[in-house]
């Protein structure tokens, strides 16, 4: 009889039935004696519950029957405590342990490390090795669970070498997991070759800390490995990660072959991997297979799968089959969340389609849902115009109302809003009344970036050195704001000071952009040399610089410079007559007659042709006179009319 209680108790447990459990437990207690297997079960369904008052009334009958020196029920006891948040007692009775087992102290480090005690947790580990309790790979393995540092991370790593642990597959995987956390994807990749014998577990936790750690192009190698070398078959989780990975890359035929694996497993219509399928097919820009397999997961999707497909139409432009399938959410029980809301609200806004996007939103808004922050910043984007001002402002009550704007992001938007709408005084005050003010520079850059195109160069400058003062560290972004503020406000030596400072006391090294906005700005004010010396700093000199160099030497007739300008040019773009053309224009106006003839000849000689001008007005069942001319042979006296000299008219 006592073995049959036992047996029932640990299936309702085991079955999940907890309650059940301790239920069927309290009324055969009083007709049977307990033996050593009865109380970690009904333990097991206390931790469960996380009922700690039930827990305690077993500690109490345990005592009572002399089982606390059962080291599986001690054990119990232990773990009963973690699950139910009493660390202090679970502490206190591992203390009172005459000899603690190694069961015992995986069950109070793991405990401590679910709880939140992390730095108990190391004591603990480090005390049970000193004092020679014991640890096992399970120890090594749950403290390698919490190491979110590389250096501790790499020190339980050295002691698992040292007590032969690491090369157990369960602490193999543990370690993967550990460097993929830290960002240390290399350090995994070496891990992950040293396991001797990979389970599916390995292959997923590496899997997975590549996609963490950007490094997606990896995976479908990895997944490749795995199909060949490894006895397990890949799960669900392994599909998912490699269909990610897909999406990631854009990865279209490589997608496929992972969906036709898919279709040949047990798990073809399970809800993880046919939501990441919806997901690649979508960001793949093939909305019609992302519908296809949303409409074969019929009867096992969930909310997710449908603001998946949702979410999904929108980025293709398929508005109208988005709406349409909202409208069918009820179909199945289901009722949107905030991300369905999002999903529509964001998409119209992205298409353009800004009166759709408020239309959602007020809809959202009748039937009591509150709308997100993300929601909130998606409809300020969409205010980029004055036309939608007012939509605008009943936004940004909405933010008022929300207690909202001290979230950086989103008076960020509302800045952006409000300069975008040409109202700089608007954005100005919510600048102001933010304090402390936050370190992101993004929040800075769009003051600097707004007053640049509203040609207010002092106000730009006037925020860029408040961000110095601030201490907050500026981003690529931020000089090429305040460079183009002062290339639109033709403040030459202010914008030399920012281009050293940005090399000198920050150590960027300048992109295309900056090189570009300097470039502009040194040409404008005829500072030629200095614009070429900017030129030479890039590695690969794109043919915008040059062509705005030449520019400036065709308006301040510099024939030198131009000269190399144009040749450079000439590399970059070797079809395009433009350069030889703009240099003959120098030498004309320096009345070089023979440079310009020596052009010509080398355009000649080039065979480059310089395109026909064209009218603004043009019908379009109309050829231009140029590709007319060449069509047409009766048309040859007139060509040689207007080939003779201008000197024969005259005479």
């Amino acid at each position: 009889m006592i073995n049959l209680t036992r047996h029932r108790v640990t299936n309702l447990v085991t079955s999940g039935l907890s309650l059940d459990a301790a239920l069927y437990t309290r009324r055969h207690y009083s007709a049977h004696s307990p033996d050593k297997f009865t109380f970690p079960p009904l333990l097991k369904s206390c931790a469960k519950l996380g009922d700690a008052t039930q827990g305690r009334n077993l500690h109490a009958q345990i005592i009572k029957t002399g089982f606390l020196v059962d080291y599986f029920t001690a054990t119990a006891l232990v773990s009963m405590y973690m699950k139910a948040k009493q660390t202090k007692d679970a502490l206190n009775l591992l203390d009172e342990m005459p000899e603690r087992s190694v069961a015992s102290v995986n069950a109070a480090v793991s405990g401590l490390l679910e709880n939140g005690f992390a730095r108990e947790a190391f004591r603990m580990f480090g005390e049970a090795r000193v004092s020679g309790s014991g640890t096992n790979s399970v120890t090594v393995a749950s403290v390698l669970s919490s190491c979110d540092d590389v250096e501790g991370g790499m020190q339980v790593h050295c002691l698992a070498m040292k007590s032969g642990f690491e090369t157990e597959v369960y602490v193999g995987t543990s370690l993967v997991s550990m460097y993929s956390r830290c960002g240390e994807w290399v350090l995994a990749a070496r891990m992950f070759e040293t396991v001797p014998h990979k389970s599916v577990v390995t292959y997923n936790a590496f899997i997975s800390g590549l996609m963490v750690n950007g490094v997606p192009r990896l995976v479908p190698s990895v997944f490749n490995l795995m199909r060949k070398f490894s006895d397990e078959e890949p799960n669900a989780v392994t599909f998912t990660n490699a269909v990610s990975a897909c999406a990631s890359l854009m990865h279209l035929q490589y997608a496929w072959q992972i969906h036709g694996l898919v279709m040949k497993k047990p798990f073809r219509f399970d809800t993880m991997v046919g939501t990441s399928l919806i997901d690649m097919y979508s960001k793949c820009r093939c909305w019609e297979s992302a519908y296809g397999v949303f409409t074969e997961m019929k009867g096992t999707r969930n909310l997710i799968s449908w603001n998946s497909v949702i979410s999904g139409m929108m980025i293709n432009g398929q508005h109208e089959v988005a709406v349409e399938l909202f409208e069918q959410l009820d179909s199945e029980g289901l009722k949107p969340d905030s991300a369905t809301w999002n999903s529509l609200i964001s998409g119209f806004s992205q298409l353009g389609k800004v009166v759709e996007a408020f239309k959602i939103f007020e809809r959202m808004i009748s039937v009591v849902v509150a709308p997100s922050l993300k929601c909130l910043t998606s409809l300020l984007s969409a205010c980029s115009d004055t036309w939608v001002l007012k939509n605008g402002n009943e936004i940004h009550g909405y933010v008022i109302k929300a207690a909202a704007e001290r979230d950086t992001f989103v008076s960020t938007s509302l800045m952006d809003m409000y300069m975008k709408c040409g109202l700089s005084l608007w954005a100005r005050r919510i600048f102001d009344r933010f304090e402390p003010k936050p370190k992101d520079p993004v929040f800075w850059n769009v003051m600097i970036s707004g007053y640049g195109k509203h040609g207010e160069c002092e106000s730009a400058i006037e925020i860029f050195e408040l961000l110095r003062e601030e201490k907050v560290e500026p981003s690529l972004a931020t000089f090429t704001a305040v460079l183009s503020a002062c290339s639109h406000c033709g403040d030459v030596e202010k914008g030399v000071k920012i281009f050293s400072l940005m090399q000198e006391d920050y150590g960027f090294k300048p992109s295309t952009d900056h090189i570009g906005c300097m470039v502009d700005l040194l040409c404008r004010f005829g500072r030629l040399r200095e614009a070429k010396e900017v030129i030479d700093q890039m590695s690969e000199p794109s043919s915008s610089v040059y062509s705005s160099l030449l520019g400036a030497c065709r308006q301040h007739l510099d024939p030198v410079l131009g000269g190399e300008a144009a040749m450079k040019l000439a590399e970059l773009e070797p079809e395009n007559p433009a350069p030889f053309v703009i240099l003959s224009s120098i030498y004309a106006a320096l009345e070089r007659w023979e440079d310009v003839e020596s052009i010509r000849r080398v355009i000649d000689e080039k065979q480059l042709v310089k395109l026909p001008g064209r009218g603004l007005l043009q019908s379009p069942d109309r050829v231009p006179f140029g590709e007319y001319w060449h069509g047409h042979h009766d048309l040859e006296p007139i060509k040689q009319m207007i080939q003779i000299p201008v000197s024969a008219f005259l005479q």
